[in-house]
């Protein structure tokens, strides 16, 4: 249930890459047996879909017309990926628990990671602050869903 917390930490900062991080877990093999899903995300195209999307999203947030992440769309958007990415990354039995431990972590996290993100961009501006914060996401993200099966 730890990588299920973790990745709506991730989602909290951007909506698409749980789902993108998620489809590299697929394709290598780290998601529990049975994950939801989990042939469909990991086929190429959908897993490369998945990747233009988090990088376009990666993108536009560096962009000064970018909507705040707490705008209800991108909750809404941030709800439903880190559900799915929840909910494939817990363990058989466990997976409904996974879904709503990481929705509500993303929403959580989306509030807090939104007001650090305002106080760095006084500092440093809204590019700066954003590539530092696409590191960290994206970097997570992939530790998280390439660290294998959460056995507990």
């Amino acid at each position: 249930m730890l990588r299920s917390f973790l990745i709506g930490l991730v989602a909290g900062q951007r909506g698409i890459t749980p789902l993108a991080v998620t489809a590299a877990g697929a394709r290598q093999g780290t998601l529990p047996a049975s994950a939801p899903l989990q042939r469909l995300i990991g086929n190429r195209y959908v897993a490369g879909g998945s990747v233009a999307l988090a990088a376009a999203e990666m993108a536009g947030d560096k962009m000064k017309s970018a909507p705040d992440r707490v705008v209800p769309a991108g909750l809404f958007v941030r709800t439903l990926t880190s559900a799915y990415a929840g909910a494939a990354m817990a363990p058989r039995g466990q997976r409904a628990a996974g879904a709503a431990v990481a929705a509500v972590t993303a929403l959580g996290a989306s509030y807090i990671g939104w007001r650090l993100r305002c106080a760095a961009m006084k500092r440093w501006g809204q590019t700066r602050t954003g590539f530092v914060e696409d590191a960290l996401v994206l970097g997570s993200g992939l530790a998280i869903a390439l660290s294998g099966p959460d056995r507990r």
